[in-house]
């Protein structure tokens, strides 16, 4: 008898299939822990989130601080913000739909690398570049002493020391390589945006599904909430890092003149980028080391082992070989169909547009609140960034929180969550009325905003120079402020008509100043002026802290809507499609709002500035002072319009899925009562047919 053949009655031995599994529950323990599955990639996904928003969001928070460095104009450092939004553009349309036919956790973890090259890139240019000098007149290297000031009014004075400062301006020219080295800043948040174009489409995609339907909008949920924490900790190293010197470690900060409120201060900016640049390359390590799919959650192995990892194992050897069957050809082949049937779904082409309008508000807000702030309420880069950083912040997280319970609690339909998206964003904008009450007045400024006696002023030019400094012989372009003992800011001690100054550094006073003793305040002695611009009033404080605290009521009410006005771009579209609607709806905001926005607003801001900054070289910088209340109008005005504006397109997205509701209510009862019908048929057999009876009499008493 051969190995094959087995005596009669005696039946094959059980298959290896079907041999039951004797192992150490504890080691099946261990292996169900170790085992890939949906909440691993979540964990990974969330830091990676987190690190994504913590570049981008000190990005934002270092916007003034690289405005100042590289002496450029807002409309410029519009184009560097928009740049990150330029590298979404380059890829994001390949990554959406051909990313979804590969290995998507390794494409994600190759995006997170080059967002990590772009974020080191950015903080380059400071290597590269000389020392910070900012235009001043006082001298580092001034002792004690009594030494005579330009305003003498001694001719041959007044020439040596415009050939000194032309002197300076000429060596400072030689030595600076940096003047375009803003450049680099723009590439590297170009390269920012190539590398994060890959984490949003593939990653939700990727959740949705392989995460069972209940729990999905939770996750994203919670997705977008860890994301939020990563703009807590980036504002909070703005605040951080623009504390510090910009050439902190390399030169003599006791030689240092201004202050951190004055705007010639250059905080260390450079410092935070390489710090989000190591998070970022960091995040991308576990993505290497999953697998291109997962078992989906709550199918019928969720409670097996054994079965879980069948299927996990059959993925797994079935990715060599899936890996090799996508061919380009075939896949470009269907994408312009896919493109048609994306772009021919009305409420997926009203909620694009709906929210492109308000996304243009939302960038305009988060790129220049910090300088808002600054402007309008007197208050330094660095506590800007901070209070921003841990008030505004914690609510948005919250909000994003509580908007996944909400979805998952109520189980929202896609007309439920249209509605809960519009009714949060409707009450998030009157939360926002208020701030336009909470205002200050321009700083007085002698010659800028108000006239050297206190009253208002027409003409910027023809009001600096005055008759108590006309024989000083002041640049029209000198940026100096002093604060005079009368309460006035001086645009420089020259223009305040100032002959003396004591002291060295920080500490320089300015003695017989002339505009001060010709319009004195009850009490004044020696007509003297301090380095800086004299406080605002007092309720600048009380106004900063009231909009702060409406700020962040109104970003917690906006966001208990954002979880399910991001579940609408995946559930208004066919489940082929939803990658490709998510890379679609990410690439239109970043064309269509976040490289148009930056850069239009930024010009409008130019508008209003009333002193321009001078450049080493010669040529206007960066801006100095701007107009409070054309600066107030034109950001909390043009926000309020934009999102109105979205508003009205979000409800046609509201009226677009009623009328999807009503099609497929009736669709589904006339395909109800026509398979009610074929039953009834096939029920009654036609010999038990009562005579005299039609067709639909015996429907009727069947």
């Amino acid at each position: 008898m051969t190995v094959e053949t087995r005596a009669e009655g005696f039946s094959d031995p059980p298959s290896k299939k079907e041999l039951p599994l004797l192992e150490d529950p504890a080691e099946a323990k261990t292996r169900k822990c170790c085992t890939p599955n949906i909440k691993m990639f979540l964990v990974a996904l969330s830091f990676t989130y987190f690190c994504k928003t913590l570049s981008g969001s000190y990005m934002k928070s270092s916007i003034t601080q690289i405005e100042r460095r590289f002496e450029i104009p807002s409309s410029v450092i519009g184009v560097i913000d928009g740049s990150f939004e330029m590298g979404n553009l380059l890829v994001l349309p390949l990554v959406s739909y051909f990313g979804a036919k590969f290995h998507r956790p390794k494409i994600i973890g190759a995006g997170c690398m080059l967002m990590s090259i772009g974020t080191l890139l950015t903080a380059l240019p400071h290597f590269l570049m000389g020392r910070y000098n900012y235009e001043s007149t006082i001298s580092a290297s001034t002792n004690s002493s009594t030494v005579s000031f330009p305003c003498s009014q001694d001719p041959g004075q007044l020439s040596e020391l415009e050939a000194q400062q032309q002197s300076s301006r000429i060596a400072a020219c030689e030595h600076d390589g940096g003047s375009l080295m803003w450049v680099a800043v723009l590439l590297g948040n170009m390269l920012r945006g190539v590398g994060e174009a890959t984490i949003p489409p593939l990653g939700i995609s990727f959740i949705d599904d392989f995460a069972s339907p209940e729990n999905s909008a939770f996750y994203i949920g919670c997705l977008h909430t860890i994301a939020v924490i990563g703009p807590l900790f980036g504002f909070t190293l703005g605040a951080f890092c623009a504390r510090l010197y910009v050439d902190i470690g390399f030169v003599d900060l006791g030689s240092i003149t201004i202050s951190m409120k004055d705007s010639r201060w250059v905080g260390a900016w450079w410092l935070g980028f390489i710090i989000a640049g190591g998070t970022s390359l960091v995040s991308a390590f576990p993505f290497f080391f999953l697998p291109k799919t997962l078992p989906k959650e709550g199918g019928p192995e969720k409670d097996s082992t054994a079965a879980a990892e069948q299927n996990l194992l059959q993925g797994n050897q079935q990715t060599n070989a899936t890996d090799e069957q996508p061919k380009i050809i075939d896949v470009a082949k269907g994408f312009f169909p896919a493109l048609k049937r994306l772009l021919t779904n009305k409420i997926y082409v009203f909620y694009l547009i709906a929210n492109i309008i308000m996304f243009n508000a939302f960038i305009i807000l988060i790129t220049y609140t910090p300088k808002y702030l600054e402007q309008q309420f007197g208050e330094s880069t660095s506590k800007a960034n901070f209070l921003i950083g841990v008030t505004s912040m914690p609510a948005v997280s919250l909000g994003i929180f509580f908007s996944g319970i909400i979805m998952k609690k109520f189980k929202l339909d896609l007309l439920g969550a249209a509605k809960v998206a519009l009714g949060t964003a409707i009450l998030g904008c009157l939360c926002t009325f208020p701030l336009f009450a909470l205002t200050c007045d321009n700083a007085e400024i002698a010659g800028l905003t108000v006239s050297y006696g206190g009253t208002g002023i027409s003409d910027l030019e023809s009001s600096v120079s005055v008759a108590c400094n006309s024989g000083c012989g002041c640049p029209v372009n000198q940026w100096e402020p002093v604060c005079g003992e009368n309460g006035m800011t001086y645009v420089s001690p020259c223009f305040a008509g100032c002959n003396i100054s004591r002291g060295s550094g920080k500490n320089t006073t300015f003695h017989d100043c002339r505009c001060i003793e010709a319009f004195p305040e009850s009490g004044s002695g020696n007509f003297s002026a301090v380095l800086g611009q004299c406080p605002r009033e007092e309720k600048c404080s009380r106004m900063f802290i009231y909009y702060l605290a409406f700020q962040s009521l109104s970003f917690f009410v906006f966001s208990l809507g954002s979880t399910p006005l991001y579940i609408i771009n995946l559930r208004c579209v066919e489940p082929d499609l939803k990658s490709l609607s998510v890379g679609i709806f990410t690439m239109a905001l970043r064309v269509l709002g976040g490289i148009p926005a930056p850069i239009y607003f930024g010009a409008l801001i130019d508008s209003t500035c009333i002193k321009w900054g001078t450049k080493k070289c010669g040529g206007r910088g960066a801006c100095r002072m701007y107009d409070n209340i054309s600066f107030r109008l034109l950001f909390l005005g043009l926000i309020l319009g934009l999102r109105l504006m979205g508003y009205v397109f979000f409800g046609f997205v509201i009226v677009q899925v009623k009328k999807k509701f009503t099609r497929d209510h009736r669709k589904a009862s006339a395909e109800g009562e026509v398979f009610l019908k074929q039953e009834m048929k096939n029920n009654v057999l036609p010999e038990q047919k009562p005579a005299g009876l039609s067709e639909k009499e015996v429907e009727s008493s069947a």
